[in-house]
Formats: structure tokens, C-alpha cells, sequence
């Protein structure tokens, strides 16, 4: 018999933390996310359990962040299949990554060393077993030293504590200056002791999206901390050797090493403020945060903290699926962090500080967070927030509002004010029209709307950067011609047809606003273009097609090419992208030809896990009929909503709840796939709910779809408080169809509800069954183009 060690069963938890949890009478939400889900293969900011909810502060241990990132998005950092651990690091976000310490003992050494030869570096072997992650902490036995290291973190602040055995050559690593994970060149770099105990530094790197996309710009981080023994001597590194007696280092490659005489099962802890403006600000930032903190305490108040955020949606049901949906919703609520310090300021990508404006209570209005690209944010994260977390929502808004009013543009990739979104598109004012037909409101709605406006429609002296380079192309002709060359111009773009796409639905999210905010004469330009998707369409074998300049399509067409004419996917796949207009979509393919052909695809890709199969890779499944593991076909599941067969929603949106995600590490997202800060584990959550629109709330009145809920229970804290509560009667694995619907008492007929009303709370209700009511949810399809 195989045995199973306790603690795997509840994802890496310690049986401390579930009897903790157990004395508790609120539900401890927290012993159902396991961070290590999804860890093959995962992106550098993916694995950070050691931090609060959009903080600053991110630590995780890193297993291979020293080696960089070439292309700038590849998986690097830590990986479930590597066994050693070359060091901790504090600051993990798109395109932003560095600090790392280690604690070590024995000989001195002050490289990482290579994955693949042991003792080659400081780095340690460590065994799973002796590994917790939860959320807002981190432990691991590093069996080189003997060393237990622990993490915990607040907003801006990271602390560790390092248990040493009895030794006389004991030490902690302070690396800087180099590469970690996503960092790119680091430029320059200085870390000093300024007394006992205190220290001090900075890094400034130049990653491989702001090199492409923003040239001018960079990245710096800035660290000030404490340690809580004076070492008995301090040395220092850089690139250009050891200094066994010196108290600081300038250049690439600084560091510090503390030296320690330890007796068995001494703790050294250290707390470090973080800042990405100002050492000044990194030292505000301690004092505010953790001054009087115990790392003790620091963990319970970041475990309080996930405890409120992720019970804001209390499920019950099926154990597994628990561990899915609060793991997914750690993630969405981990992603995109804070770069702000405590007093307002933020970095501007001109090298000046911004600060944030206060409201009349004096409190700051919003945060201001770096960001990964919001492509395909509209089919899970913005949903999430507009559902319990508004004020994240509107944090991101504010930044995006801020960036446009100090560049001119807007950036959706951002990476302390720098331009970092290689999409080469950029749906930022698809997401703020969206939360502005949400109700959410708290910003210059005027500003926004013509930032969106600009958007839409402008291209001259458009910055590579913020994307739709060609988008005066597409309001010419009213789609991109296709190039041959791999690039993206005035003139058209080799991703054409998916940016037409692209376009097309985020001129209709523009119509909409114009029209909400009585812009007549635009709200018809923007209409028009929100049809472009037509011209593509191609009627012999009913897909999309990339056109040129010249209105012809384009020669030795293949529907599953993917790169050609469609970015991140191919023709099969991109051809369902027209969520603005479902209706008109189908009446192209003709009702039974799109049910068939839709339900064949989900047939067909079940077989695949519904993306890539078990290989392991971000882009697995980018030539397959469905990829669930990308952004382009998120919502294609809910289309049958739109067809008359909404019983075919409820049964693959289940299936790919079921299939495609899992709780391992290997299996988490697919297998290894692109999980991009949350999107993938916010789909999750919204779908298990049994919620979703396609339109990502763009219409003039959103509307909510309805799927197959996979929990028995759901009450969900609304934005403002009001309480929603989900109930499925006679739930279970193969009961995935819906019978019959309430709402507040009321029969439902429809497989939808205006998003205003649902919003009100009360109580949704399904009875399940294991065989399709064709009969329901098909008196009135949702509405297609409002």
C-alpha cells in the first residue's frame, strides 16, 4: 500500500495548521489553498506564498532564478521538478524580480551554483516533506546546512527567520546584484551595513520587456532592513571577487555575507522594507509596517488578512474542488502587487516619484500596481473583483488613469510605470468600460473616457509599448491587413486577424460607454467597427481568415496554424471570438452548424485535458481546436447560452472545471500551462459559481450567464456588502445539468440575468440532474448586441 503522508493530503499543510483551524469557529478557508498546485513550469511571479494580497512584498524560494529569462516570459524561478534551493527572494512581479538572501554554513560561497551539480554554489538540497507553504507563510529544511528557513511578509515588508544548527562558520547571503528570474541586466547595484544591524541597498535592472517595449526606462529596487544578531564579521562580493573584511559593494554582482557563530536551534531573523522608489521610503516602510512586529505576529496578521480576503467567498461541496477554487482565488488575489510606498509615492517611468492623491478623510484614493497585461482579464480577474472586489478593480483603473495622464497612453503591461505588454494589443479600455458599466465609478470618468477614446481610434506617435500599432489600419479599412513579415505597423500587422478580433470587441465595450455617456456621434463610428470581425469572415469554410491589404485572403491557408495571422492561437480557435455579437456569429455558421461544430470541438478536446495534453509547456495546445490553458477561448464554453443549447454549457464548463484543472503540481493549470497572475484560477471561481458573460460587463446593461455551479453552497459577499447566496440542489459529479432555476423565489426560464439584479443578493437556486432539461433556460436567449 501506498503511503501518504498526512500533510499531502491538505496540500502541504502541517497538522498544526489543521488542528489550529478546527478551534476556530469560522471556517479556516485557509487549509484548502496549497501553492504548490501548478508549480511545473511556472511563471516567475506564479509561487510567492510568503505575502498578503497585492503587497509589495513577495518572497518565495527559488530554485533557478539566477539562470534569467532570455525571451522575457518563460517559466523560471521555482519549479516542483528541481530539488535544490539557490536562495529567498523579496520582489516577484511582471517583469520585476531581485534581493535574494540565503542562509548557509561551511565553506564560503558566494555563487548560487548550477541546479544540475551539487555543491557547485550556496545553494541546498531540500525534500518536499519538509516544506509548508500556506498562504502569508513559508518553511523549508535546507538539508545541506541543517537550516530551517522561515517567511512571512506584510504590505512593503519581508521577513525571515533562519534556525541554524551549532556552527561556527554560519551566515546569511545578502545578494543584489544579480539576475533574478525576470529582472533582465541589472545595471547597477550597492548594499551596505550602516551599523550592527542595519542595512541597506539597491538594484536597478533593465528587463527584456522594457528593452523591447520601452526602451528608456528600467527597473529599481530598494531595500532597507534589520537583522536581529550582529554578525561576528561582515564581507562582501561583486562580480569582480570576494573582500573578506569590508561592510559594503558597489556594482553588479554586490552582496553581503554576515558571519555567525550559532548554537543548535538558534533563530536569526531579519525584517527587510521594500520600495521601488527610495531607500528612504523602503526604511518608511518598516517603521510604518513593522517596527514593533514579531515574525510571529507578522504571520498571524498575513494569514488574518488571507482569511478575511479569500472567505469573502465561502463555498461548500466536493473537498477537492474546495482546494481548486480557494487555490485559484489565492492566485487571483496574489497577482498584480502594489508599488507604492506607505506615504504615496510611486515610481514614474521619467525616474521621478509620483504621489498618490487623498480623499477627504486624508486616506490615499487608490494603490498603484504593477501589472501583467489585462488580455483575456475580461473572461475571469475583472469579473472577480467587479463581483467582491471592487476596490481592486478600482486600483487598477486609477493606475491605468495614471500612467495615461503621465505618458499620453495607456500601457496595460506595466512594470513600475514602463510600457511591458508584449501583446502587442492592449485592452485596457475594455476593462475600464467595464468597470464603469459595473458601477464602479470612483475616477475622472470624463479623462477615462478619453484615454479609451485615444485608444480605440489614435496611432500617430503611438509608443510601441501601449500597443495597437495598428490600429489606424483597422479604423481605415475596418480590419488589419495581414504582413508577412513578423511585425506590426501602421500599415497592418502579422497578427491580423486576431487583432481585428481584438478590435472589434473592444470598440463595441467603447460603443457601449459612448453611448452610457450620450457620445452620439461616437457611439456610431465605434458600432461600426465593432462589426470589423465580418470582413474576415469567410463563408466557404465558415472560419475567420487573414485578409491583405488588397482585400484578398491570404493563400496556403491552414485553420490550425497558430502565429500566422493569430497570436497565441489559429484560425479554429479565434474564429468564436466575437463575444460582442454571439448572435451574429451564429447566424453566419447557422444555429445547428455552430452547435455541432462548437460541441464537436469540446468533444474532441476532451481528450486532450482540453488544452495541451500532459505536455508540459506554456504553450501547449496552441495548435489544438480548444486551448483552455491561453486567453483567446475562455469564454467559447458559455456561447451555448447564446444557440439554445444552454445545457451544453453546464455540461462542458463543469468538464473543464473537473478535467483540465487540477491539485497537483504538475497538474494544476493544464499541465504546466500560462496561468498569467490569476486569470486561469479566476475562471475557475467565477465558472464553479455557475457565473460568467462573455462580454466581460461592457454591455450597457451587463448581463450575467448562467452555467452549472459545482458547489452545494456558495454565499458570496457582494462589493457592497449585500450577500449572494448560491444553492444547488441534488449537486453531484454527474448531476451537472440544470433542471430548474429561482431567484429570490422567483422561476427562473432564462439562462441568464441582468448583472444589476443579481447584484441586489438574495438567493440563486438550482436543482440538478444527470440528464439535459432541454427544455430550460431557452424561452428567451441572452441578449447578443444591445
Amino acid at each position: 500500500m501506498k503511503r501518504i503522508h498526512f500533510s499531502t493530503l491538505f496540500g502541504g499543510f502541517a497538522l498544526a495548521a489543521l488542528l489550529t483551524s478546527c478551534a476556530v469557529k469560522r471556517p479556516n478557508v485557509l487549509r484548502y489553498v496549497d501553492p504548490n498546485i501548478g508549480t511545473a513550469h511556472s511563471r516567475w511571479f506564479f509561487y510567492t506564498p510568503a505575502a498578503v494580497p497585492h503587497g509589495m512584498a513577495k518572497l518565495a524560494p527559488s530554485t533557478n532564478g539566477h539562470y534569467g529569462n532570455n525571451q522575457g516570459w518563460e517559466a523560471v524561478g521555482y519549479d516542483t521538478r528541481h530539488n535544490s534551493i539557490e536562495g529567498f527572494v523579496h520582489f516577484h512581479e511582471w517583469q520585476v524580480g531581485g534581493v535574494s538572501f540565503m542562509p548557509a554554513t561551511g565553506e564560503l560561497k558566494v555563487k548560487p551554483g548550477d541546479l544540475d551539480k551539487p555543491g557547485s554554489g550556496y545553494r541546498s538540497k531540500f525534500d518536499r516533506k519538509n516544506q509548508v507553504a500556506e498562504p502569508g507563510y513559508y518553511r523549508v529544511l535546507l538539508d545541506d546546512y541543517g537550516i530551517t528557513a522561515e517567511l512571512t511578509a506584510t504590505k512593503h515588508v519581508g521577513f525571515h527567520r533562519y534556525t541554524f544548527p551549532k556552527n561556527d562558520q554560519s551566515r546569511i547571503i545578502l545578494d543584489l546584484g544579480n539576475v533574478q528570474g525576470e529582472s533582465g541586466e541589472v545595471r547597477k547595484s550597492e548594499v551596505r551595513m550602516i551599523d550592527d544591524t542595519h542595512f541597506e541597498g539597491f538594484v536597478t535592472t533593465y528587463p527584456k520587456y522594457v528593452k523591447t517595449y520601452d526602451p528608456n526606462g528600467q527597473v529599481s529596487m530598494y531595500i532597507w532592513g534589520e537583522v536581529s544578531k550582529s554578525p561576528r564579521s561582515v564581507g562582501s562580493f561583486t562580480d569582480a571577487g570576494v573582500q573578506a573584511q569590508s561592510k559594503s559593494a558597489t556594482g553588479k554582482g554586490a552582496g553581503l555575507f554576515l558571519e555567525y557563530t550559532t548554537n543548535t536551534n538558534e533563530a536569526i531573523e531579519l525584517k527587510v522594507g521594500l520600495s521601488y522608489t527610495s531607500i528612504a521610503n523602503a526604511k518608511a516602510n518598516l517603521e510604518a509596517e513593522a517596527a514593533r512586529l514579531s515574525f510571529e505576529k507578522a504571520r498571524k496578521q498575513a494569514q488574518d488578512t488571507w482569511q478575511t480576503e479569500l472567505g469573502k467567498l465561502a463555498v461548500e461541496g466536493n473537498e477537492t474542488n474546495k482546494v481548486k477554487f480557494y487555490t485559484g482565488l489565492f492566485h487571483a488575489l496574489l497577482g498584480r502587487g502594489i508599488a507604492n510606498d506607505v506615504n504615496g509615492s510611486y515610481p514614474r517611468h521619467d525616474g521621478t516619484i509620483g504621489q498618490l492623491p487623498r480623499d477627504k478623510k486624508g486616506n490615499f484614493s487608490y494603490n498603484f500596481y504593477n501589472t501583467d497585461a489585462i488580455w483575456g482579464g475580461y473572461w475571469n480577474l475583472t469579473q472577480l473583483w467587479a463581483l467582491s472586489y471592487p476596490e481592486r478593480y478600482n486600483d487598477f483603473v486609477q493606475t491605468q488613469l495614471a500612467i495615461y495622464k503621465e505618458r499620453g497612453w495607456f500601457g496595460d503591461g506595466i512594470a513600475n510605470s514602463n510600457f511591458v505588454s508584449g501583446v502587442g494589443t492592449n485592452f485596457v479600455g475594455l476593462a475600464i468600460a467595464g468597470a464603469y458599466q459595473a458601477g464602479i465609478r470612483d475616477y475622472d470618468t470624463n479623462l477615462a473616457y478619453e484615454a479609451i477614446r485615444a485608444n480605440e481610434l489614435s496611432g500617430r506617435n503611438r509608443p510601441v509599448g501601449s500597443g495597437k500599432l495598428d490600429v489606424e489600419a483597422f479604423v481605415k479599412r475596418g480590419y488589419v491587413p495581414y504582413l508577412d513579415a513578423d511585425k506590426t505597423d501602421s500599415t497592418g500587422s502579422h497578427f491580423s486577424a486576431s487583432h481585428t478580433l481584438e478590435y472589434s470587441f473592444s470598440a463595441f465595450a467603447a460603443a457601449q460607454l459612448a453611448k452610457s455617456m450620450g457620445k452620439q456621434a461616437d457611439y456610431g463610428q465605434f458600432a461600426k467597427l465593432s462589426n470589423g470581425w465580418q470582413l474576415l469572415y469567410e463563408p466557404k469554410d465558415k472560419l475567420v481568415r487573414p485578409k491583405k491589404a488588397d482585400g484578398s485572403f491570404i493563400d496556403k491557408f491552414d485553420p490550425y496554424e497558430p502565429w500566422r495571422g493569430f497570436q497565441e492561437g489559429n484560425a479554429v480557435q479565434y474564429t468564436f471570438f466575437v463575444p460582442q455579437n454571439p448572435r451574429a456569429l451564429i447566424d453566419k455558421l447557422g444555429n445547428d452548424e455552430f452547435n455541432n461544430r462548437l460541441d464537436g470541438i469540446f468533444t474532441t478536446a476532451q481528450k486532450n485535458g482540453f488544452g495541451g495534453g500532459k505536455e508540459i509547456d506554456a504553450f501547449a495546445g496552441i495548435k489544438s481546436i480548444y486551448n483552455h490553458g491561453n486567453q483567446p477561448n475562455l469564454h467559447i464554453s458559455w456561447l451555448f447560452n447564446f444557440s439554445g443549447k444552454p445545457w451544453l454549457t453546464q455540461k462542458w464548463t463543469r468538464a473543464i472545471c473537473d478535467e483540465f484543472y487540477g491539485v497537483e503540481p504538475i497538474h494544476g493549470y493544464g499541465y504546466g500551462q500560462d496561468e498569467d497572475q490569476g486569470q486561469l484560477g479566476s475562471w475557475y471561481v467565477i465558472a464553479s459559481l455557475g457565473l460568467f458573460d462573455v462580454k466581460g460587463f461592457t454591455d450597457l446593461r451587463p448581463i450575467i450567464q448562467l452555467g452549472s455551479p459545482a458547489f452545494d453552497q456558495a454565499t458570496i459577499r457582494l462589493g457592497d456588502g449585500k450577500k449572494l447566496q448560491i444553492e444547488a440542489k441534488n449537486n453531484s459529479a454527474q448531476n451537472v445539468y440544470v433542471q430548474s432555476a429561482t431567484f429570490n423565489g422567483k422561476a427562473l426560464q432564462n439562462c441568464w440575468l441582468y448583472r444589476d439584479e443579481l447584484m441586489q443578493g438574495g438567493k440563486l437556486t438550482f436543482v440538478m440532474g444527470s440528464q439535459p432539461n432541454t427544455n430550460w433556460g431557452i424561452q428567451t436567449p441572452p441578449p447578443s448586441a444591445q
